[in-house]
């Protein structure tokens, strides 16, 4: 965390980009991760029937630049698929649970995070900074999202909420999320919430 002379500069910075863009919360906030947890099952079904997905290495590095033009890719990306994807649950579309799956006009949570992830990926985002995310809704229900790593701190896309969010202003506990480094590697979360809260699949 920075804290010296550069910090007016930075926290001025972060003024810039979210007063353009009404995202809320405190900037400069990043999701603390611990070590290698299990990976969720639909996320390897998908990754055996599309394993380049789960092949993706990313050099261990700082966060992607979060300038102007990224930061409307990604407003632009989400409200786009999050209008074009009708939500439907896995048991409405496969008649089973847990398919994860690029969506064809239809899906639920983690079918619109791949789609993200996808559009994301081909506008040039790393694919160490856009990490699906399982989250604890407060109800209890698991949820996915996905992650943007930034240099201004870590966002959140999400289906169930039009605004992109700093991380630790949305009301979801987090649980694990993909390995910056690895697509195919799961890494716990370090949430303070989480410690008493069973991983969902």
């Amino acid at each position: 965390m920075l804290k010296t002379k550069g910090m007016p500069l930075l926290f001025a910075a972060v003024l810039g980009v979210l007063s353009m863009t009404g995202a809320a919360g405190a900037a400069g906030s990043f999701m603390k991760t611990g070590g290698r947890t299990t990976q969720p099952v639909g996320h390897y079904e998908f990754c055996q029937k599309l394993p380049d997905e789960c092949r993706q290495k990313t050099a261990k590095r700082a966060p992607v630049e979060l300038s102007r033009r990224l930061w409307s890719a990604i407003i632009s990306v989400n409200n786009v698929v999050n209008a074009s994807v009708a939500p439907k649950t896995d048991m409405e579309i496969w008649g089973r649970e847990e398919v994860w799956s690029y969506p064809n006009g239809e899906g639920d949570c983690e079918d619109y995070v791949l789609d993200k992830r996808r559009q994301l990926m081909a506008l040039g985002v790393p694919a160490g900074d856009l990490l699906i995310t399982v989250v604890r809704q407060p109800n209890g229900d698991g949820h996915a999202v996905l992650t943007v790593r930034t240099s201004l701190g870590d966002y959140v896309l999400d289906n169930l909420e039009p605004r992109v969010l700093a991380w630790d202003e949305t009301p979801y506990t987090y649980l694990k999320r993909q390995s910056e480094t690895n697509s195919g590697v799961w890494v716990k979360i370090n949430d303070g919430r989480a410690e008493a809260v069973a991983s969902v699949r």
